[in-house]
């Protein structure tokens, strides 16, 4: 991912300029675009920076997805400037903003790479007991103790599910010791 030519944030604009015949490639963050875009805003005839000025306004205001993940809370802006997703659910939330992104950075969306062999078991569940501990957080914090305890107990049976589920290790047997 580039980074801002006059920050340390992301880019999320790319400009080619083309000055005394010369291209130059500028990366620019949401917030040094803006400034980039409207350098010269005393111009009464539009130009090309301040129609890019406009749109950009446009996409920024548009919203596609979700404020921030039901089940870790994060939002795609934090995503965006720290590189990292909270949970797997994450993908499937903020696919709008996603496929864009990554068909900039990889120049496709389908993964035609490897693949594992076998999926992980549990990982619908592991997602769904960090949604309920958050959950359980929030009724704590908001004093709701009754949804808490409701809580408590259907993370302790999810809890019990998945230690069932998880495929127990054959023991080995003790060899018995030799008589002395």
């Amino acid at each position: 991912m580039k980074k801002c030519r006059r920050c340390t944030k992301p880019a999320t604009l790319h400009v080619t300029e083309i000055r005394e015949g010369e291209a130059a490639i500028v990366h620019l963050c949401d917030t040094c675009a803006r400034e980039y875009l409207e350098q010269n805003p005393d111009d009464k005839n539009p130009t090309i920076a301040s129609d890019l000025a406009s749109k950009l306004d446009e996409l920024m205001g548009e919203s596609h997805s979700p404020a921030s993940c039901p089940n870790c809370g994060i939002s795609f802006s934090e995503f965006r400037e720290s590189g990292r997703f909270g949970c797997p659910q994450d993908y499937s939330e903020f696919m709008t903003e996603l496929l864009p992104l990554l068909e900039n950075i990889h120049e496709d969306v389908e993964h035609k790479g490897k693949r594992p062999r076998s999926t992980v078991v549990g990982t619908h569940e592991q997602g769904r007991l960090i949604q309920l501990r958050n959950e359980q957080r929030n009724a704590i914090e908001e004093e709701d103790y009754e949804t808490a305890a409701r809580l408590r107990d259907e993370i302790a049976t999810l809890e019990t599910a998945m230690r069932e589920e998880t495929p127990k290790k054959p023991r080995r047997k003790k060899k018995p010791s030799p008589p002395q």
